[in-house]
């Protein structure tokens, strides 16, 4: 299985005035978000699934991807907010729905998280090494038996810059 982990594109600043949930892309981030996709799709990448954070600016960044023609589906789950813990997530979303070992999905969330998650996967361990830019992506291949937790393997690791 392979796991695409997408950090959300530029979003409003933090304020006061609105909370963090509701943060939404900026004109730039949505700009910058629909270039990637655009150079995703050239890349000939395709995703089964695209699992967003419920985060304003993380649903946005989905469904980009999604009008991209990046995936036809897509799903919110809890998991990938910013408190999200990957252990939770491979315990009670990924493990009881034992997808095929040719799946690809696209989890779309925030920082620190996704990097810690793909510390995770590839060292058992965050160690604070990995930096995911805003519209970039890991790319994570998962063992094809037993826990992915230190013994998967990084194949993709682009800022957005790249992606333009």
């Amino acid at each position: 299985m392979e796991l695409y982990l997408i950090r959300h594109g530029i979003a409003e600043e933090r304020t006061a005035s609105i909370k963090d949930e509701e943060r939404v892309l900026t004109k730039e981030g949505r700009q910058k978000t629909e270039k990637v996709a655009q150079r995703l799709v050239k890349l000939d990448l395709h995703f089964n699934l695209i699992l967003t954070s419920p985060l304003a600016r993380a649903q946005q960044t989905a469904e980009i991807l999604i009008q991209a023609g990046l995936s036809e589906d897509l799903e919110e789950s809890h998991h990938l907010a910013p408190e999200g813990n990957i252990h939770n997530w491979l315990k009670d979303w990924l493990e009881p729905r034992n997808y095929p070992q040719n799946t690809q999905i696209a989890l779309v969330g925030h920082e620190p998280c996704l990097s810690q998650w793909a510390e995770i996967l590839l060292w058992g361990e965050a160690k604070a090494s990995l930096v995911l830019k805003k519209a970039g992506m890991i790319g994570i291949k998962l063992p094809e038996i037993g826990s992915p937790l230190g013994r998967s393997q990084m194949y993709w690791l682009t800022p957005p810059k790249y992606l333009l």
